[in-house]
């Protein structure tokens, strides 16, 4: 076995089972290990803390796959993926959706891999050098799942970058995708181009603040920014709201929720087009006003590193937003960027409020399907945060 040996008191943090091993606390590595082989981590006198996927070119050196010396091979992999979708199969018993998150990496054990289900369609990212090494036994575990008909492989994320890795997309197992596969979440009926679409094809992490959505919008005038596919836009058709105007950069990703509104029926949206920032300046100039404002941006700040520079996105976007807001209107506001922490966003959120001159309160904190949950030992896989705020007028 190859051997990663820890600085003195570097341990700390996996004694408390954080995951990731990084290259400041490395004293050396024993053996001569490849990018994704199994390495033993231990102390500086040597005792064995975990069994973990070793990384040469990444910050984070080594990930976690194991707190004992369980062998990993394709029946660890099997048996990880399989509790993790069974799982999700008591989750979604009541029939609530057919396409869930069956695998939340580091949440789940299994750092690095990323699987979500589309009907009998998975699409499976992996993110990391141990990841990659056990391509063929992940996708093995992942086919074997009952109902499976084939597993697309989308790992084209820029984080795989940071690992060594060149990007990967395309079937790995099964029969070929016949088109865009047709999902179903709380009686809506979606269109998800797995092959060509944002991450693995739809944002299942948003389901729940979707359906909450749909109950606020009767009679209102909403506006949905970085709309994609119309998730959020067809739920607002679909909860009856007065108008909704739909905006989002990508001309693929507006026909495609064209297509969601009338594949379940609905009238549609206002559809723009365009860059948000500039469209909503526009809107500001020109007095538009709106009952409530959807906010999903894209991810601003991937790390730590990169929050100053997100912060005043997310600040200037929700100050324009404000703005928009009528007297007693609803901002839902999200921030999926696992750089920026959920106390620094409500300051932001805060800031432009103030900035809008604005009285805010927060009336609910908005969080990750439950398929997408958070190890109490793991707080960075609390990416997505949001806030439903509601305009203060005097006579409150």
């Amino acid at each position: 076995m190859h051997k990663l040996i820890l600085r003195p008191g570097r341990e700390k943090s996996l004694k408390r089972r954080h995951p990731w091993v990084f290259s400041g606390a490395v004293a050396r590595v024993e053996g001569e290990p490849q990018a994704g082989d199994t390495v033993d981590v231990r102390t500086a006198g040597g005792e064995v803390l975990a069994v973990a996927a070793y990384s040469p070119y990444s910050r984070i050196r080594a990930r976690v796959w194991a707190w004992d010396d369980r062998a990993i091979d394709g029946r660890f992999f099997h048996e990880r993926i399989t509790q993790a979708a069974a799982i999700r199969s008591a989750l979604f018993k009541h029939g609530i959706t057919d396409a869930v998150r069956l695998v939340h990496a580091e949440s789940d054990s299994l750092p690095g891999i990323i699987a979500d289900r589309y009907g009998d369609t998975v699409v499976m990212q992996l993110l990391s050098a141990g990841a990659e090494f056990w391509r063929e036994a992940i996708a093995d575990a992942l086919a074997g799942l009952q109902g499976v008909a084939r597993v697309w492989e989308r790992s084209d994320a820029e984080v795989r970058a940071l690992e060594g890795l060149e990007p990967r997309t395309g079937l790995i197992r099964g029969r070929p995708v016949p088109g865009a596969v047709t999902v179903h979440e709380h009686e809506l009926a979606f269109s998800v181009d797995v092959e060509q679409g944002h991450k693995t094809g739809f944002y299942l992490d948003q389901r729940d603040n979707r359906l909450f959505l749909r109950s606020l919008v009767a009679n209102r005038e909403v506006l949905d920014c970085f709309s994609y596919t119309g998730g959020f836009t067809v739920n607002a058709l679909a909860g009856g709201a007065r108008s909704v105007t739909a905006i989002e950069s990508s001309a693929l990703a507006l026909e495609q929720a064209r297509g969601n509104a009338a594949l379940n029926h609905l009238p549609q949206a206002q559809w723009i087009e365009g860059d948000v920032f500039r469209t909503l300046r526009r809107f500001r100039d020109e007095r538009r006003q709106f009952d409530l404002v959807v906010l999903d941006p894209p991810k601003f700040a991937p790390t730590a590193a990169h929050a100053e520079k997100a912060s005043r996105a997310y600040k200037d976007i929700n100050l324009l937003a404000f703005k928009l807001l009528r007297p007693d209107g609803l901002l839902m506001t999200f921030s999926c960027s696992g750089g920026v922490s959920p106390d620094l966003f409500q300051k932001i959120v805060a800031g432009a409020a103030l900035d809008a001159g604005v009285d805010a309160r927060i009336e609910q904190w908005l969080h990750a399907a439950p398929d997408h949950p958070v190890a109490l030992n793991f707080p960075e896989g609390e990416y997505l945060k949001g806030l439903l705020c509601r305009l203060i007028t005097e006579a409150q």
